[in-house]
């Protein structure tokens, strides 16, 4: 078995993969790991299982080593950890490679190894972003939007009149309450966004043929009405990280 972890700003997604899949994951707040409660909530994903390998990629460089430190108590593992130096499967393609966030270069890994190149990751978190395979297989750059529900608790923040949403599918073009119209924005006008940005890409890449895979807590969402994307895959994140250790390990053997 093998653990996996995505360290976010908010939550640490935690996944349980063998060889073939991701079996199981988990959600905990990333702060716990500042707790001390992360050791704990980890050792019950792991459950019965005596994991024989981690992987990780953070964007909180300071949580990075106590969630090795950790691992290492436990099982005495070494953590594999996926940086732009680090990663195997996709090039990079990109001025300055240290500043791509490693969950988007692990979204890249799992994205060509199941559609080849090129490819596009779209990721509906806090913040909307593209991420772009080239048809060489190099990671070649994205596209960063404000996220849907960022863009709408902004509204609210801001205005004396407009309410929090909860987002979600909404059946007309013509809002006939404030929340209706707030939605119709949010959603409806989000698919245009990747719509439009993804026959751009298409342009950019001169091909007809681009397949797009959607992840991130408003993926299965969007995607209901966006025949543009082939594909929803929530663990895509913890999939990239499962291949990055396969590879990796096999290397070391070699």
């Amino acid at each position: 078995m093998i653990l996996l972890f995505d360290i976010g700003n908010t939550h640490t997604h935690v996944g349980l993969a063998d060889g073939r899949r991701v079996l199981k994951q988990a959600n905990i707040p990333t702060l716990s790991w500042f707790g001390g409660g992360a050791r704990a909530l980890v050792k019950k994903l792991a459950g019965r299982h005596s994991p024989e390998g981690a992987a990780l990629c953070s964007v909180v460089p300071r949580a990075t080593p106590i969630v090795t430190k950790t691992i290492r108590s436990l099982w005495r593992l070494e953590t594999r950890v996926l940086t732009a130096k680090t990663i195997t499967g996709v090039g990079i393609d990109y001025p300055k490679p240290d500043t791509i966030g490693p969950d988007r270069l692990a979204n890249a890994v799992a994205a060509r190894r199941r559609f080849g190149a090129p490819v596009v990751v779209v990721d509906f978190g806090t913040a909307v972003t593209f991420d772009v395979i080239n048809a060489q297989g190099d990671y070649a750059g994205g596209i960063i939007a404000p996220g849907l529900a960022a863009m709408t608790d902004y509204l609210h923040e801001k205005t004396a009149l407009l309410p929090r949403i909860k987002i979600r599918e909404v059946h007309t073009a013509i809002g006939q309450s404030t929340e209706e119209a707030m939605l119709v924005g949010a959603v409806r006008g989000y698919r245009g966004l990747v719509r439009e940005l993804i026959a751009e890409l298409k342009r950019e890449l001169r091909t007809d043929t681009l397949p797009v895979v959607a992840t991130g807590g408003y993926a299965k969402l969007m995607a209901a009405k966006l025949p543009e994307i082939s594909v929803v895959v929530p663990e895509l994140t913890l999939e990239g990280l499962r291949l990055f250790w396969l590879e990796h390990e096999r290397q070391t053997k070699a």
